[in-house]
């Protein structure tokens, strides 16, 4: 009996190694478990090569590229002075005859609007009765003139007739000069084309920007009637914080961007810097020309812009801004760790610099080995799959 129990009791015995041998091979590896966990966290990336190509990727280093230093400002859109004006009547009156829009275009001369009052007539008759009276008082005063140097009338007459033609000849000046400001023309002026109502003019060529007068409304003289704009002298017009002011010279290169249109960039160049510090808020005034003269059509005065003052320049290494994915306020991109059967890349943080021609500054760029390649296009697509 032991003779035939031996072999199978044996036999058992071996199935359970055997057995046993194989749970424990089907059993997961605690380390390997804890490895792949590890990766999850850590952001890796695992790619075959196949996926790589289709995807249509590519790896790069970290280049040395020059950068300009930049002074950070804004400002506005602006014109200069001499390009604004406020209209407003040297005369009051009801105003007639408008017919404006805001943002007309009109030009230096043209007629905005009249306006009417009944004392028009007084100065324009004040004027044409001293114009009669001079005639008579001049040629008066040439008569004593010649009587006195003969000695046959009395001084006393002829300084009275040049007193009179003194008179009436400054009273005459002084109403011509006030219908020139009526625009009315003294040289014109008749019995027969006396007016009750006076023609506003523009004094440039612009864009009418505001109007605070209707039609009827009666206009106290310096009242402000219309706004106008000439727009052929857009600029810009910039701050800089004191701290800056050694660094910015006249002919430097100007970056700026509209806050309506993303990250369009335009560019201007150092004109003028002002000489007097804004003594609240610690700034000075950039006055900047527009490179590309285009942008006179497009702006307008007023505008909001965002602007970068290139000062020097030095190397600086960088990726392309296709290399790098924000999440949540902080910058990434993809580190190449393993490219043996495929590629795997590690996800790491980017401190970033000055934005330039498709480049960002690395700022942090000791972070990683000399040779370390990034994946330059795909990081996106490839992080928010």
């Amino acid at each position: 009996m032991k003779n035939l129990n031996g072999p199978k009791n044996g036999t058992a015995v071996v199935w359970m190694i055997s057995l046993f041998a194989f749970l424990s091979s089907c059993s997961p590896d605690p380390q390997a478990i804890e490895i792949a966990t590890n990766d999850a966290k850590n952001n890796r990336y695992e790619l075959t090569s196949a996926q790589f190509k289709s995807s249509e990727m590519k790896l790069g280093k970290l280049e040395l590229r020059e950068f300009n230093n930049v002074v950070q400002t804004n400002g506005k859109i602006d014109v200069p002075p001499a390009n604004r004006a406020s209209i407003s009547p040297y005369f009051g009156g009801y105003v007639k005859d408008i017919d404006l829009l805001t943002g007309q275009r009109v030009k230096k001369g043209q007629v905005l609007f009249t306006i009417e009052n009944p004392e028009f007539v007084q100065t324009q008759q004040d004027f044409l009765e001293a114009k009669g009276e001079l005639v008579y008082l001049s040629a008066d005063y040439e008569r004593q003139k010649k009587l006195s140097k003969d000695n046959v009338t009395s001084q006393k007459n002829f300084l009275k007739a040049q007193s009179d033609y003194t008179v009436t000849k400054v009273r005459l000046e002084s109403l011509r000069k006030k219908l020139e400001l009526m625009n009315i023309n003294p040289t014109t002026l008749t019995i027969d084309n006396i007016r009750t109502k006076i023609n506003v003019t523009s004094p440039i060529d612009g864009y009418v920007t505001k109007m605070d007068v209707t039609r009827g409304a009666y206009l106290n003289p310096m009242e402000n009637a219309v706004n106008i704009v000439n727009t052929d002298h857009l600029h810009l017009e910039l701050n800089i914080f004191e701290k800056d002011i050694s660094s910015v010279k006249i002919g430097q290169k100007i970056r700026f961007k509209l806050q309506e249109e993303g990250n369009q960039q335009y560019e201007a160049v150092v004109h003028l810097i002002d000489k007097s510090i804004d003594e609240r808020k610690r700034t000075i005034g950039v006055h900047g020309h527009f490179l590309d003269e285009s942008l006179l059509s497009r702006l307008n005065p007023g505008m909001y812009v965002e602007a970068q003052i290139e000062t020097t320049s030095e190397k600086q290494l960088s990726l392309p801004q296709e290399a790098l994915v924000e999440i949540e306020g902080n910058t990434f991109a993809l580190l190449l760790v393993e490219s043996t059967n495929g590629y795997t890349f590690v996800r790491k943080r980017i401190k970033t610099g000055t934005v330039e021609n498709g480049f960002v500054v690395v700022t942090n760029a000791s972070d990683f080995p000399e040779n370390a390649q990034f994946l330059v296009e795909g990081a996106y697509n490839l992080i928010n799959e």
